[in-house]
């Protein structure tokens, strides 16, 4: 095969690249000389939004939920641009709810797109990237990822599945010079509250006021956000260049004060039950 990889910029493979920062961070890269693959599950809503192939965007749907179509997204990348550099993925969604009112159903289907979506994509795109001993994965988690939220449970439990995930990747691909780092970004300004959640299929009255007043705020909130999603695109592309790059990248400062806060948290619950909690060895 003819060697296509360019010789300045890298290949990126980004899912779920036709809104909010998958887009910001396609647009940023093409123009600042990258090649990009991107997928989404509609394809006329990316090709509007960006335009149609050309010799350093191509633009694919593909289903994340199934391997066969990652496999073929990824086939077509590499064929196309010679290589495989940097993989973000981005591709998720919101299901928000009280977790009692949320069927297994939708428990499921988020794990399937935040979760098992992520897998497909990292044990499909592995192999390129070990056998060139070089690359860089980002994971989008979520502050939500690192702090639970009433009303976001599910929704938490998909995003710290992909922290832990993503720390367990760094120590396995440390040898094979392929670098990981989990995003943790904070409100920003995207679509995400308006196109990218899902709410609970039950109502039990217990929870009526609180779910009320949380719908609520997800609704103040929409396209109120404090964070500027371009922004948030070009620190990922300079933290891509950093030879030692962060595991947690936390994005905003909203991000760093609940991860703070946090931390407070945790060091206080360890410190208050230290004396007790380590007194769980045989004796000597």
């Amino acid at each position: 095969m003819e060697n296509k990889r360019p010789k300045n910029g890298k290949v990126w493979f980004i899912t779920g690249a036709s809104r909010g920062f998958g887009l910001e961070l396609t647009n940023l890269l093409l123009e600042k000389g990258h090649r990009v693959a991107s997928t989404t599950r509609q394809l006329a809503r990316l090709e509007l939004a960006i335009g149609r192939e050309n010799d350093r965007f191509l633009p694919l749907e593909t289903d994340l939920v199934n391997e066969v179509s990652v496999k073929n997204a990824l086939t077509k990348t590499v064929e196309k641009f010679g290589g495989l550099d940097v993989i973000v993925n981005n591709a998720g969604y919101g299901q928000f709810g009280y977790v009692e009112e949320i069927s297994d159903t939708l428990a499921r289907r988020e794990f399937d797109v935040n979760v098992f979506g992520v897998l497909n994509v990292i044990r499909n795109a592995l192999p390129y990237l070990r056998r060139q001993r070089s690359g860089h994965i980002f994971n989008l988690s979520s502050m939500a990822g690192f702090t639970g939220f009433p009303g976001s449970g599910i929704y938490c439990a998909s995003k710290f599945a992909i922290a832990g995930l993503s720390e367990s990747l760094r120590d396995e691909l440390a040898d094979f010079g392929i670098r990981v780092t989990c995003v943790k970004p904070g409100n920003f300004r995207t679509d995400f509250l308006a196109d990218s959640m899902q709410f609970e299929d039950t109502s039990i009255p217990d929870y009526a006021a609180k779910r009320e007043a949380f719908h609520m705020l997800l609704k103040k909130m929409n396209h109120q956000q404090i964070g500027d999603p371009v922004r948030g695109a070009e620190i990922i592309l300079s933290v891509s260049g950093m030879e030692n790059p962060p595991l947690h990248l936390f994005l905003g400062p909203d991000a760093y004060k609940v991860a703070n806060r946090q931390i407070k948290k945790i060091q206080a619950d360890m410190n208050g039950i230290e004396p007790v909690a380590i007194d769980t060895n045989y004796p000597e």
